[in-house]
């Protein structure tokens, strides 16, 4: 059987143009305002899950509740840490965000633990300890973080912004509230009261009365912002916003928010911002959509679109094996979603992969077994679902993937397998959400170990969201697996663009060719570049590119990108060997010269995917030509 896919320019780009500018308006065109009134079960009524003390809390096995009250056992008595002005004004004055950060999530992550361990114990232990936890979090002048507060060093009291930590923080004492109203009002009703008065002053009234360019009403492009931060303002007014009127009105702007995130993605379901965020772009639209369900008592429910569907599986279609995904853009190459909520999308959706995926991903990582991290808001649910997922657990490792939207193409030796080769490459454009310079980019893996990778991106800085993003050397198109030409590297830009995308599908083999020439900018003098890179099931990879230059003033450097110590001592063969594998790299010795560069690794974030090296291969033609070709074969060696 054979398929093929062909994306002729003009057409791919009206394509393009024209499935961005759909309306789908999945929520608001079925639910308006007036029936979602009428659907809406009122703040007292809404019960997501049982409070602090009552007997549902039983179903949860009891070595597993131990095990959170032993963790919020080491932080009695603990101390909050000191949110410092300088330390706040350090993302101005040097880029680090990182100092901050650490003491702020530190404290919304204590409290989270302290809340699930008094849920568990139910003996007013952890009270007191919480009680300074959020007294001191709603003492902070803002809730969001450094490298979300504009030009200024130090954020505004009377002018709050909502950004992703805003929310978070709202959510978490919204949580906190519900669970616990009861115990913290016998010590004081200004507790409680404290907690409602800060959630409407930060998050109700500033959601209603500005439109902020995360929710979409003025047509911005949005990412992860929109369902991350309507996830958690959902979870405020449902919980915590005793005014009908004004709760009802919230609902329904997020409903049109994520409507506005909704309606340009790609039919696919891929993720532009890859599988790192997934968790908080897909699964964060899953966290919405769960809680209109629940709110509405299953009647505000749009499981059954394609497009929601599509979002889902997009996961575990680009899972390579173990903890490896397709990493392109600021992705990171190891990255573990929340099994339960892999569980629960799979569920809402009827995809018996997805759920079984859900049980590979909980073997994995200890589902059940041990106290897990995380917002609350994620944490509740999922300790309703340790008992489903002891079913069948399987990681589908499908042979062949297609994103025709997200132009990315997936193939590996053999179905449900991950021995052999496994090759993933992209085409798209070069303004995708976190992007890098990376039209034409592929990684290869050989019996699930990665062989040419995909770097990823370092710790986030000043920089990184800046103007200055692309001088960040894990963006630039000359640490991926890219050519160089005439001394130019590919430029950001969404007329930087792949054209003529081809994809082919056979027992055999999978082909995907595009040409990258737009991906470069004029001073580069390139005509044409098409890319062939072609997955043999046989057991090899070629990576073919035919070219026109309208001028060549140096010749073109092909640049390989690798974790692992090249051996290139023998011409025309470049080794790549670790304990378990080895892949040949072979290229025409006649033709191009090598030369093996290491790259340090300093950075954390990196750091912990691929140790403290890594490896450019630079193969540099030996003549300057107009027009010309190159080939290099990734050779599987048992």
């Amino acid at each position: 059987m054979k398929t093929k896919i062909s994306i002729v320019c003009f057409l791919s780009l009206v394509l393009f143009i024209e499935g961005w500018a759909q309306e789908r308006n999945y929520l608001t065109q079925k639910y308006s305002k007036a029936s979602l009134q009428q659907l809406l079960v009122s703040q007292e009524q809404f019960k997501p899950y049982p409070k602090a003390g009552k007997k549902e809390w039983e179903q949860v096995p009891e070595s597993l509740k131990h095990l959170y009250i032993v963790e919020a056992e080491k932080l009695l008595g603990t101390s909050w840490g000191e949110l410092k002005a300088t330390e706040f004004m350090q993302f101005k004055r040097t880029g680090n965000r990182s100092v901050f950060e650490s003491i702020s999530f530190g404290r919304r992550n204590k409290l989270n633990i302290l809340v699930l361990g008094e849920l568990f114990e139910d003996k007013g232990r952890f009270i007191d300890d919480i009680i300074n936890g959020i007294w001191v979090i709603c003492e902070e002048s803002w809730w969001g973080v450094p490298a979300h507060n504009g030009r200024e060093s130090l954020p505004d009291f009377a002018n709050n912004y909502v950004d992703l930590f805003d929310a978070e923080t709202g959510a978490a004492l919204a949580w906190t509230h519900y669970l616990l109203k009861d115990k913290l009002e016998k010590v004081s009703p200004v507790i409680s009261r404290r907690i409602t008065d800060e959630l409407e002053r930060r998050i109700i009234i500033p959601c209603l009365k500005t439109d902020y360019n995360w929710m979409g009403f003025h047509k911005e492009s949005l990412n992860n912002w929109t369902p991350w931060i309507c996830s958690n303002w959902l979870t405020v007014v449902l919980l915590c916003d005793t005014n009908p009127e004004r709760r009802l009105n919230a609902v329904y702007r997020i409903m049109q928010s994520l409507d506005h995130f909704v309606n340009p993605y790609p039919a696919d379901g891929g993720c532009d911002e890859g599988p790192g965020y997934w968790d908080r772009a897909g699964a964060s639209l899953y966290d919405c959509l769960e809680l209109l369900y629940l709110a509405s008592k299953g009647q505000v429910n749009i499981f059954d679109q394609p497009l929601i569907k599509n979002i889902g599986s997009y996961i575990y279609k680009v899972h390579i094996v173990d903890d490896y995904y397709v990493n392109f853009a600021d992705a990171g190459a190891i990255t573990y979603p929340a099994a339960d909520l892999v569980y629960r999308y799979g569920q809402s959706i009827h995809d018996e992969t997805m759920k079984q995926f859900a049980g590979y991903l909980a073997e994995r990582q200890q589902f059940g077994k041990k106290a897990s991290g995380g917002s609350l808001g994620r944490q509740l649910p999922a300790l309703f679902h340790i008992n489903e997922m002891s079913g069948k657990a399987d990681a589908p490792l499908s042979r062949d993937v297609w994103f025709p939207d997200l132009q990315v193409a997936i193939a590996r030796s053999h179905a449900h397998s991950s021995q052999g080769l496994y090759l993933a490459a992209k085409g798209g454009h070069n303004a995708e959400s976190h992007n890098h310079n990376d039209i034409g980019n592929f990684v290869v893996y050989a019996d699930g170990k990665p062989m040419l990778i995909d770097i990823g991106v370092e710790t986030y800085t000043a920089k990184t969201f800046s103007s200055r993003r692309y001088e960040i050397w894990t963006m630039q198109s000359a640490y991926h697996n890219l050519p160089t030409i005439n001394g130019v590297q590919q430029s950001p830009g969404r007329q930087f663009a792949a054209k003529n995308v081809f994809y082919s599908t056979s027992d055999k083999k999978v082909v995907f060719s595009l040409d990258i020439a737009k991906a470069y900018p004029e001073n580069a003098k390139v005509e044409s570049w098409k890319r062939n890179l072609t997955l043999n099931r046989s057991q090899q990879v070629d990576i073919e590119d035919l070219y026109s230059l309208k001028e060549c003033t140096e010749p073109v450097k092909w640049h390989l990108m690798t974790c692992i110590k090249p051996d290139a001592n023998a011409p025309g063969k470049i080794l790549l060997t670790d304990a378990e594998k080895k892949v040949e790299l072979a290229y025409d010795k006649s033709q191009l010269s090598v030369v093996v560069e290491e790259v340090s690794v300093t950075d954390p974030r990196l750091l912990g995917t691929w140790g403290n090296r890594l490896y450019r291969i630079t193969l540099t033609h030996k003549k300057q030509e107009l027009k010309g070709s190159c080939k290099i074969s990734v050779i599987y060696k048992k």
